[in-house]
């Protein structure tokens, strides 16, 4: 068997005889003549291609994953998932040549001390393992991985490393535009064509956080090494890492984009860029720097414009909290509070819903700091310092721009504050957001702001605190127990029953092996009914006000959390790393 390379025919006769293809379908794809493309392509990469349908499994097409599972099995060899974040892409580079794997279909996927692990998708040859382990002065271990990825992370990785090799030294070139700038990135070439060095680097960084559906980019300088870490689902994973040189030169180029002061490295700046995903789907990026003791610090958050387009039930808004929630947004004027952390999803939580108030008999107009999204349904200002055009002047120049709903970033300070009580007492309403733990301490904030309990009372229609919680991985998730312990800590001082079956995670390839896929929020939502206001007093007792509001119905974010729990959506550990607990 070794050293026979496979071929179309001899894969359909044998996917055929296994019972993995119709006959009709292999007579109907040997019989059709291929583009030249199409020859070019490995056997199994064609016949996934035509997403043809497996009989062993009816109703299911025959993916690559599936093909390359087959194979596996058939070579007698372990399956490999290429997971691009788990590859140091330095050192797989480093063990053959680009041309060299190209030309025998494999790829290095890992180095240790004593040997080499290859992936490689034509199993049946071998004539190649000498000559690596030659080279590389280790034993190799064949592995059988997808031919798409094999193909795909073959160019991306060779080209990210010629890129690092040929970009050593040199700073970074480009023009900018106006707020809108459209960057269009570049697709990657072979590594070794001509290319800009700095520019690719930077389109493989954008790309390869869309594919890894990063949700921030963080570029951070050390003393001889940069950083590249990506946020998904709120966890950093540690991606790259780069000579210095090459980090600020990365740096620079961003800047340049996003139309900051590449010379300026002493203050911190703020940017934006706007471009495409691979699908075509505009994206923008929110930029900023820091000057820390070995460089600029760069963090981009991406914000896709499809969390617009999502549900409430998509973003875990659901049940009575939906009905609270529209209910405090049906109301005519007033203040509504939402509250939490960065990165808790309140920004994704006022779009949603201003997109859905935003109907052609209402104004909807929003200042923000930044402007995080740009959407048409609404008119957006982005304050500016340096022209003295703060929160507290947006707000008062928005007043007489005949607005119904008005939508401020955050309330900091208290001329803000006392405008938008102001807004509402003259009929509008208006959304904000704080940053405190919990929903009840958004009052002791306005309090502590100067706000007089009275103007509160009369001002502001309800507050709601969230966080996010990782959802657990629909394809791999398997049920388990939950103690009554730690499920009392949750659902204090409510007396929940326990639920019999809970979800743990286990991971698989879908979720790269966490357990965890996408996030949902969990929300604590407190309306200011006449019971609750009786405590807003300008000497508050925080804990008093919150018994009042639990007595009211108000759930806290941990039994919002337990709730998601019983329906197996997450899990304990979830809840409790973001959920804080109750005061007594």
């Amino acid at each position: 068997m070794l050293n026979r390379v496979l071929d179309l025919r001899n894969c359909l006769d044998d996917l055929v005889a296994e019972g993995r293809l119709h006959r009709g379908d292999a007579n109907l794809l040997s019989g059709t003549p291929r583009t030249r493309e199409q020859a070019l392509m490995h056997p199994l990469a064609f016949i996934a291609s035509q997403e043809l349908e497996d009989p062993s499994r009816p109703g299911k097409k025959l993916t690559d994953d599936d093909l390359a599972e087959w194979l596996a099995e058939k070579a007698k060899l372990p399956l490999y998932h290429i997971d691009p974040l788990k590859i140091d892409v330095a050192k797989v580079t480093s063990v053959i040549s680009y041309a060299f794997a190209k030309r025998h279909s494999i790829l290095c996927v890992n180095v240790s001390t004593d040997e080499v692990v290859i992936a490689c998708a034509q199993p049946f040859t071998g004539d190649w393992i000498p000559q690596v382990e030659q080279v590389s002065r280790r034993v190799v271990r064949k592995v059988v991985a997808s031919p798409a990825d094999i193909n795909r992370y073959m160019v991306e990785f060779y080209s990210l490393s010629s890129s690092i090799s040929g970009a050593r030294g040199i700073g970074a070139q480009s023009n900018v535009t106006n707020f809108e700038q459209l960057l269009e990135l570049g697709t990657l070439k072979d590594p070794e064509a001509n290319d800009q060095h700095i520019v690719n680097i930077v389109d493989w960084l954008l790309q390869y956080a869309f594919d890894q559906r990063a949700s921030d980019i963080h570029v951070e300088p050390r003393r001889d090494i940069g950083k590249i870490r990506f946020r998904i689902d709120g966890i950093l994973h540690q991606v790259y890492e780069m000579p210095a040189s090459i980090t600020n030169a990365v740096t620079s180029r961003l800047k340049v984009l996003s139309r900051m002061n590449v010379a300026e490295r002493r203050k911190p700046q703020d940017g934006r860029i706007k471009t495409k995903r691979g699908d075509g789907s505009e994206v923008e990026l929110r930029l900023s720097t820091l000057p820390t003791a070995f460089g600029e610090k760069l963090v981009m958050r991406i914000f896709d414009p499809e969390v617009l387009l999502r549900s409430f039930s998509d973003l875990g808004l659901v049940g009575e909290d939906y009905a609270v929630w529209k209910k405090m947004m049906a109301s005519p004027n007033g203040i509504i509070l939402v509250t939490g952390p960065t990165g808790s999803g309140k920004t994704t939580t006022l779009y949603s819903t201003l997109k859905q108030l935003a109907t052609s008999e209402v104004n909807v107009s929003t200042v923000e700091d930044p402007i995080e999204m740009v959407e048409d349904s609404f008119n957006q200002t982005q304050v500016n310092p340096q022209i003295d055009f703060d929160f507290a002047s947006g707000i008062r120049t928005l007043m007489r721009q005949d607005p119904d709903i008005i939508m401020v970033g955050e309330i900091r300070d208290l001329e803000t504050a006392q405008m938008a009580v102001q807004a509402a007492l003259t009929g509008h309403l208006v959304l904000s957001t704080l940053h405190t733990n919990d929903a009840p301490s958004a009052i002791n904030r306005l309090l502590d702001l100067g706000v007089p309990s009275f103007l509160i009372k009369n001002t502001v229609v309800g507050v709601m605190a969230q966080r996010l919680v990782r959802t657990l991985c629909p394809h791999c998730k398997e049920s388990g127990q939950i103690s009554a312990s730690d499920w009392e800590s949750l659902v204090k001082p409510w007396k929940a029953p326990v639920p019999k079956t809970v979800y743990l995670p286990q991971g698989c390839l879908e979720c790269r092996n966490t357990g965890y896929l996408g996030r949902q929020g969990i929300y604590e939502i407190l309306p200011m009914n006449p019971n609750v206001q009786k405590f807003v007093r300008d000497d508050a007792d925080i804990s008093q006000l919150r018994m009042a509001a639990i007595k009211e119905g108000m759930r806290t974010l941990r039994l919002s959390g337990a709730q998601k729990i019983a329906a197996g959506t997450t899990t304990l550990e979830e809840v409790l790393r973001v959920a804080p607990a109750l005061e007594s």
